[in-house]
This record gives structure tokens, sequence and C-alpha cells, in this order.
């Protein structure tokens, strides 16, 4: 077998668009050919994510549909859904294909369209986004997805004393690093206080602990690493990790402990032969600042009940000694969900290419990306390396 390596990565802004879903992909894919200097002709397959299609566009036979918008009508082309991890089973679907040999190079991306450009408003597009939750027993009951992670961020104060203060600075250090991340939806800094005193979503999140809806897209280009040093800056793809966790939530036996996130993090690790220890930085899951503290013990960054005190010290901020979200996350870069999983790619890519501007983190090598659908029911865990 083959190694997989990221050659060419491109991403819109995330933000509010006036584009067709069509329109912002190209724009994404195009980029991303450019960053490879590969042509549409030596692409031999198309690995596509968006979640919502079908409801937020009444558009669902996508695949087929962007490969023509992106010069590579022919070539096998597949749509993936896993709610908020779309692009990222995208992305790992690619990596095995190529790693067994089926495809030499693979492009791999998402977009979503999220805003009121589709029409929708945030009544209807929150009711859309919880058609990810259990349809029995979660949609009747009115629960949507701050109240999801509004429940197991509640199950984790009360399990380690996580405080309100600590999500603040979740939400704070993330816009931080948004201000320096040129196509990040939110570009301004907050306080700890402008958190605490913004309106409440569901106890304990407040407005400014929840991450925008966005539209956006993202896109790499996938080959093997008999290839790869061809191209300018390949950085390889060192594990990939998949796991599922049980559903509903109120099933689920250790709520905040995100189970899947776990198992997917110990199937990257083990295939990288790597540790959290030897991770510079971490881009994870923050669709609310909770999500982001039991994101960051369950890929193994601290132990259970420290990750809210190590945001609060400062040590997840991009000179700590754990950084997290140099991006600015979802709760800053924002969150189409379709294009979320592969827009994490983009940002390893960058950073371990040293390409990552005022946000980079100095000598990086190694980095993990941990994203998650629905009521942490998946969980996609990858980790990348700078060629060696």
């Amino acid at each position: 077998m083959t190694r997989a390596s990221v050659v060419g990565a491109g991403m819109t802004t995330f933000g509010v668009h006036d584009s067709t879903l069509a329109e912002l992909f190209a724009a994404a894919a195009l980029d991303a050919y450019d960053d490879a200097g590969v042509s549409p002709d030596e692409v031999d397959a198309f690995y596509f994510g968006n979640a919502m299609g079908g409801l937020t566009e009444n558009d669902t036979h996508l695949a087929p549909k962007l490969a023509s918008e992106v010069g590579i009508a022919g070539v096998p082309a597949q749509r993936f859904e896993d709610a908020c991890a779309t692009s990222s089973n995208a992305f790992k679907n690619a990596v095995q294909a190529v790693e067994a040999g089926i495809h030499d190079t693979v492009l791999v991306g998402g977009v979503e369209r999220c805003t009121p450009e589709t029409g929708l408003g945030t009544g209807e597009m929150t009711r859309i986004f919880a058609s990810a939750s259990h349809r029995q027993y979660e949609q009747p009951t009115g629960l949507t997805f701050p109240g999801v992670f509004a429940l197991l961020t509640k199950r984790h104060m009360h399990e380690y004393g996580t405080t309100e203060e600590q999500l603040a600075h979740v939400a704070v250090k993330n816009h931080a690093n948004g201000t320096r991340n040129p196509r990040a939806h939110f570009g301004k800094e907050i306080t700890v206080e402008d958190v605490l005193e913004s309106p409440l979503v569901a106890d304990p999140f407040r407005l400014m602990d929840c991450c925008p809806f966005s539209d956006g897209a993202s896109a790499v280009i996938v080959t093997g690493d008999d290839r790869a040093d061809s191209y300018d800056a390949p950085v390889d793809v060192a594990g990939v990790g998949h796991a599922t966790d049980v559903v509903p939530l109120s099933a689920k036996p250790v709520p905040h402990a995100t189970r899947a996130a776990r198992d997917a993090a110990a199937q990257a690790y083990e295939q990288a032969e790597a540790s959290a220890d030897g991770m510079a930085f971490a881009e994870v899951h923050d669709c609310f600042t909770g999500a982001e503290v039991m994101a960051s013990e369950a890929i193994g960054f601290f132990e259970d009940g420290e990750g809210g005190p190590a945001a609060e010290e400062g040590r997840t901020a991009l000179d700590g000694d754990r950084p997290i979200n140099p991006s600015g996350g979802l709760k800053a870069k924002g969150h189409p969900i379709g294009a979320t999983g592969t827009g994490q790619i983009v940002e390893l890519t960058e950073q371990l290419r040293g390409d990552a501007g005022k946000r980079q983190i100095d000598g990086a090598e190694r980095a993990v990306a941990h994203n998650l659908g629905g009521d942490a029911g998946t969980t996609v865990v990858t980790v990348m390396e700078v060629r060696r």
C-alpha cells in the first residue's frame, strides 16, 4: 500500500455569500488545482461532501453536477453525508482509496450554504440542522443542537466543575485567532465579559458560545506518496480514524466523554504511530465552546476535567503549550457544514507547510484534526505530518 498525501488545498472565505453552491465549490476546487499545479484531466475521482443540500437547495444529485462544474465530468463522483463530519468522511474514503491503489489522484471537498442567502431564516435552518438528531426521541421534543451540546456540557460541568467563565475563554481565544485568519467569518476580538453578558441560548451557552451559520467551500487534492514528491510541499496523511457512538443522546453511557472521538483518535494515533503528545496543535469541532473542551480531552490533549482550566490558563492559545483551533475554529472561522471537515484539512496543510501567516504555529511538524457529526454520534480524527 502507498501512503496518501495532500498536495493542493483551496478554500473560500467562510461567511455570507451570494454565490450558488456550484460557484462556491468551484472557487475552492480551482484554488486547490492551482495550489497543486494539477489540471482537471489528472484527477481520476471526486469525493464530495454536502450535508443539507436536499433540504436547503432542493438539490440532491450534486456530485456529478459539481464534477462537471470543475472540469472532471466522467470520473467516479460520490457525495457523502454525515452531518457536520460530512467532508471529513469524504476525505477518509479518498485517503483509503489512494492507499489501496484504487485511485491515483482525488479531488476531495465540501460546500454548504447556511445563511439567509438561501432564502431560509434562522428558525428554519435550525430545524434543518436538527434533522441530524434522532427522529423519534429528540426531534419531537424540539431539541436542537444548542440544547444537545448544552446537555453534554452541563454533565461535564457537573462531573468536573467546568465553569461558564472557562467556556467563555474558549470563545475569546478562538475569536482572537479568527482575527489572524483572512478567511474567517468573524474577525473581531471579544472579551470574557462580552460572552457572559450575551443573550442566553441554552444553559450554559450564551450567544457568543455558539458558532455561526456560514456559507463556504473547501477542497484538497489527495494523491499517493509515490507521486507526491513531484509536487511542491506535499503533506502526508499519517492516520485517519472513524468511529460512531450510541444514538440517541439519552442512551449514551457516559455522554460527556464523547466515546466516538476517543475511539477515532485512538485509531488515528495508532496508524500514525504517534500520540497526542506528538501533536503541535489541533483543529477540533467547536460548534459550541463546551464541545471544544470535551474534544480537547477526547483527543488526549488533556486529562478528563482539565480542558476547561487549560482554556482559562491560556494553554490552548496560539502561544500556549497545547494550541487548539489556530484557524479560529467553527466559533470564529465559521461552520458551512459540508465544508468544515476539509476546511480543517486545509488548515493542517497550510500550518504544516509553514504558510499560515499570522496564526502560524512555529515548528509544527505533526497535527491532528477532530470533526464530529450530529449529537457526537460520528467522529473522524485525522493526523497529518510534514513529509520526511
